[in-house]
């Protein structure tokens, strides 16, 4: 063993830490285009404590740490650009506790999202959490990281604003509640009445600490769900039908699919929204509100509700959608990767036209998928690429295209979710100066020897 393998076994236990070709291999990269980076150790804690103890030797040796959930993001979030110790946080996966009264879990810091969604459903049926359209694999911290958005973020916007605080470990190795737990036994707010301090981790890629809890806000689980797709041919007239669905506040979950295959898809915008309800009634007051504030549409003939088969249905109500993964093998490569800025609600027209444009370009596969967050205050626009991974000149084209939507979505004002390093350095040089300044003091007061995740967020 090298002398860091051997103080992390002490730290881990032998069977939990490798410095492996095999091992590295898997941890170097994740399912986007992003190069693959090798790290030179990697660590699966179980405790907190484990993971303080990892940082301070991560301290004293000057050796990169990269947290890591399930490294699905694509974007290379979690790949270890700087080589060092990936920790890999799978065996943290513990559902401590769920406060049915005051609707919150808390969960470890390797927790996934299918495992919460599964002990929910036998132990608290009529809870539910904001569960996004991710792989259930996906953990519920990396999620929030990033602000990822779920089936609840028309409502509630981000999932990173659906949480009632955490428990971090800091770059120094020491342990911080953020929110109520700070000052109390109960997970009831991340900060308010008090300064909000989440900020000071959200968002930041695992390069100011390290999630070791976390306390997600849970929702009504209603008996009854259903979907309707209002359907536009012209992508300047989504921005009002938007607009009148959310005004209503009814739907639980606005999304809008844009694709060119099946054909009958082609060319038009399929506005879906989801209601729920515990009793037929309900469901169907809903129906006949949305129903009501889409007619104008209707008798201007813009749009249209349309009749979803029973298949299609099927795969519509799926939590989370398994179709993003049959799109991603339309070139039969496994290739899939989507730059997701997200801007107003009234950039849709422009997306949607940037989106065809860059396909005939670089001739290829697309889809379109939006989602509405916090009531039409503003989408993520997912442009989305599939391709061969076999195919060289298919992945240069998507390369190029990706690289392109990275441009356009800062000319219209947009933000990157979860933004690749390239994008980051884009993002930071467009900034103003001050939020700049504000956010290189975090960065070296909270990491001053630059091990957290480095490459990521770095402002100099």
């Amino acid at each position: 063993m090298s002398d860091i393998v051997r103080l992390l076994a002490n730290i881990v236990g032998e069977r939990y830490v490798s410095d492996q070709e095999e091992e590295a291999f898997f941890y170097s990269r994740d399912p986007g285009l992003m190069p693959a980076r090798k790290p030179d150790y990697v660590v699966l804690p179980k405790t907190t404590e484990e993971i303080q103890a990892i940082v301070r030797l991560a301290n004293r040796e000057k050796t990169p740490v990269v947290p890591m959930g399930a490294s699905l993001s694509l974007t290379g979030l979690a790949i270890p650009l700087r080589g060092g110790i990936v920790v890999d946080m799978k065996r943290m996966n513990k559902i401590i506790a769920v406060n049915e009264k005051s609707r919150y879990a808390l969960v470890e810091g390797g927790t996934s999202q299918g495992a919460l969604k599964s002990y929910l459903i036998n132990k608290y049926p009529r809870l539910r959490h904001s569960l996004p359209d991710a792989p259930p694999a996906a953990t519920i911290a990396a999620n929030i990281m990033i602000h990822g958005q779920g089936r609840l973020s028309q409502q509630h916007g981000f999932n990173s604003d659906m949480i009632n605080g955490f428990e971090v470990v800091l770059p120094s190795g020491e342990i911080c509640p953020i929110g109520s737990a700070s000052m109390t036994s109960d997970w009831f707010t991340k900060g308010a009445p008090f300064p909000d301090l989440s900020g000071l981790f959200l968002g930041w890629c695992g390069s100011t600490g390290i999630i070791t809890k976390l306390a997600v806000r849970l929702y009504p689980n209603k008996k009854m769900r259903d979907v309707e797709i209002f359907l536009i041919d012209d992508e300047a007239i989504v921005p009002e039908v938007v607009f009148e669905i959310t005004h209503t506040e009814l739907a639980e979950d606005v999304l809008i699919f844009t694709q060119p295959l099946p054909a009958v898809f082609k060319d038009n915008h399929h506005v879906s929204f989801y209601i729920t309800g515990d009793t037929d009634e309900e469901l169907e007051f809903k129906r006949k509100i949305l129903w009501k504030a889409l007619d104008p549409f209707i008798k201007r003939k813009d749009g249209g509700f349309m009749s979803i088969p029973p298949g299609v249905k099927g795969s519509l109500m799926e939590m989370p959608q398994t179709s993003a993964a049959r799109i991603a093998d339309i070139k039969k490569g496994g290739g899939f990767e989507y730059s997701g800025p997200v801007v107003p609600v009234e950039r849709y027209p422009e997306c949607a036209r940037k989106l065809t444009e860059l396909a005939v370009k670089y001739d290829l596969a697309y889809s379109g998928m939006i989602r509405i967050i916090a009531g039409g205050h503003c989408m993520m626009y997912a442009f989305a690429f599939t391709f061969n991974r076999a195919d060289a000149n298919m992945v240069e084209r998507t390369k190029k295209a990706l690289e392109e939507v990275s441009d356009f979505a800062l000319e219209i004002g947009g933000l990157y979710w979860k933004p690749n390093v390239d994008e980051q350095n884009m993002a930071i040089k467009r900034m103003h100066p001050n939020t700049r300044n504000l956010m290189r003091m975090v960065k070296s007061n909270l990491d001053p020897n630059g091990i957290m995740n480095p490459g990521n967020w770095e402002v100099v």
